[in-house]
């Protein structure tokens, strides 16, 4: 026998078997992604912590290391690159990319390739044999460093040459080059602490935004709107033609029957006094009703304050939202800001290429 409610509707627990699923979806995709950025972080801290426990002096590279000097990375694939016009580089620092940048294996304007051969990373510099002979850049010597971050070049300007010059890797290798340099560079000038302590904070800010498991929806949170096909919108439409109708029946003219009294008066010319008694009357403005304005926009009432009429786009909404509004799958997978897409669900692909996909594409932006 069929569950029934009170009034022995089915369409509530339909209606709740749905929202829980949605939300267990969105719930499971969003704790992947978190998991996944848990992870990379917790592996460039480990990284860190070991850094040169695993470094060679003797790593069958043709290059002569210094006494002491030992190697941390190498890559056979990399190409030396030069800048057209002279330019002046940030000083380096020893900032952790928060996360993996989406580049694309492209040359920049303005950057042309002079080499290519194979990149070294030691102790004390940075190193590339290529075919035309080998490019040096010490870090003590280091004046400025650039991670373009569109594309997988890496810029660097030292004191003993004049221009600005650097790597173009693969794309797939950019994120651990950099990371490594970064590593390599703190090391030598005794500051690995300082990277240490920055992914710890970044550890603690990620644990902050671990999503929460969402709350049961029960047959009784149901709204009348999820019996109507159509849904939210068939509702709306359905209410403003019952305001509207009203207000046309009463604006327009009673019917007249041809031969009733009524028509023969309105036909009659007016009399010279009633014409001068019209005349003398003021007339009174017929002011046309505003139509109200709805304070969200049509947005459902929540305690966030989003709605669909102007604001700040959210970018990082409440973890509650989905208890309001109506979430996509994969809600917490998206990466640009909140829309509401055709069919009624919100997303988080605002800005995005793919926006509303799959959803009829997109509607209007929510708004705080």
């Amino acid at each position: 026998m069929a569950k029934t409610d009170s009034t022995g509707y089915t369409w509530r627990y339909r209606w709740a078997h749905r929202q829980n699923e949605r939300r267990r979806r969105a719930y499971r995709a969003a704790e992947r992604a978190w998991r996944r950025r848990d992870d990379e972080l917790r592996r460039l801290r480990a990284t860190a912590a070991d850094f040169g426990r695993t470094a060679t002096t003797d790593a069958g590279l043709p290059l002569e290391l210094a006494p002491g000097e030992v190697v941390f990375w190498a890559l056979p694939a990399a190409q030396l690159v030069e800048l057209r016009h002279t330019a002046v580089l940030p000083a380096p620092d020893l900032t952790v990319e928060a996360g993996r940048p989406a580049l694309r294996h492209r040359r920049p304007d303005g950057v042309k390739v002079v080499d290519a051969g194979i990149a070294v990373l030691t102790d004390r510099r940075l190193v590339l044999l290529g075919g035309h002979g080998r490019r040096d850049w010490a870090y003590g010597k280091m004046t400025g460093l650039a991670h373009d971050p569109a594309a997988p070049v890496t810029l660097i300007q030292v004191l003993d040459r004049r221009g600005a010059s650097g790597l173009l890797l693969p794309a797939d290798a950019a994120a651990e080059f950099r990371f490594t340099l970064t590593l390599a560079f703190a090391e030598a000038i005794e500051q690995r602490g300082t990277i240490l302590a920055q992914l710890d904070e970044l550890i603690a800010e990620h644990d902050q935004l671990r999503p929460f498991r969402p709350s049961i929806a029960t047959p009784a949170q149901a709204r009348l709107a999820a019996a109507v096909p159509g849904g939210r919108r068939a509702v709306a439409v359905a209410a403003a033609a019952a305001l509207l109708i009203p207000v046309a029946l009463l604006e327009s003219d009673p019917p007249v029957r041809p031969g009733s009294d009524v028509a023969s008066a309105a036909t009659a010319a007016p009399t010279a006094g009633a014409t001068e008694r019209a005349a003398r009357k003021p007339r009174r403005p017929t002011a046309s009703p505003a139509a109200p304005r709805p304070g969200r926009c049509g947005a459902p009432a929540n305690p966030f304050g989003y709605d669909y009429c102007d604001g700040t786009r959210v970018r990082r909404p409440d973890v509650r939202v989905c208890d309001v509004f109506d979430c996509g799958p994969d809600f917490w997978a998206g990466q640009g800001y909140l829309v509401q897409c055709r069919d009624g669900t919100v997303s988080l692909t605002g800005g995005r290429p793919d926006v509303c996909a799959g959803h009829d594409g997109l509607r209007r932006t929510v708004w705080a």
